[in-house]
């Protein structure tokens, strides 16, 4: 007896196209695409200028090192200065066996600082100066270290200081720095944050794949 298999063999052939399918479906869905971020990657840049504000610290405080030697003044003055804020006047007086100790916390405190303030500087070398020459950064750069300059001593230290140490003068730290050798110091800091920009500017992995 003679069985018509015409529909059993269509049948079949949908079956198999039909799991054709799911296969090219499956393999699409579980192919690795690379992270790509929409727009301005904040999360990205906020960490790099973290990471980066170590060198525009240590280039700050390199430069009053030098400063200071070349005036004849204590080598460290600066990282003294800036320990009144949590010793008071004491900082000025520290006795033999706290001194060394007091200091190397204060320079680590003013690097922790450095990398503080490398976030938001960072984050506007990448809003207005990204795609510039070194030139454009630099300018950027300057605009933003005295804008951060101004903040920090007449806008946060002129006030604060005073308010959470009690101190026989106030506002140890703003009368005890020139304003040129602070305005100088945010300078270098921004200065070396605009040279240091391309080891944090973001390049998506693919794109490095595509050029090797």
């Amino acid at each position: 007896m003679h069985m018509d298999t015409n529909p059993k063999q269509s049948e079949l052939t949908e079956l198999k196209q039909r799991v054709a399918d799911l296969e090219t479906q499956i393999a699409t869905e579980t192919e690795y695409s690379a992270f790509r971020p929409s727009g301005y990657y904040t999360a990205y840049y906020a960490t790099t200028g973290f990471m980066l504000g170590i060198f525009g610290a240590m280039a700050s405080l390199f430069l009053n090192v030098v400063g200071c030697v070349l005036t004849g003044r204590p080598p460290l003055e600066l990282i003294r200065i800036y320990l009144t804020f949590p010793l008071g006047d004491r900082a000025f007086d520290l006795p033999p066996e706290q001194n060394g100790l007091m200091m190397a916390i204060g320079c680590c405190l003013y690097l922790g600082t450095g990398m503080v303030l490398g976030i938001p500087l960072f984050l506007g070398l990448t809003r207005w100066a990204a795609g510039k020459s070194l030139l454009g950064k630099l300018v950027v750069a300057s605009i933003l270290s005295l804008i951060i300059w101004v903040i920090n001593f007449y806008g946060i230290l002129a006030w604060l200081q005073p308010a959470v140490i009690d101190m026989s003068e106030e506002n140890l730290i703003v009368n005890q720095v020139p304003w040129y050798v602070a305005m100088a110091t945010h300078l270098v800091f921004g200065w070396t944050m605009a040279l240091v920009y391309p080891l944090g500017d973001y390049v998506p992995y693919g794109n490095v794949a595509d050029q090797q």
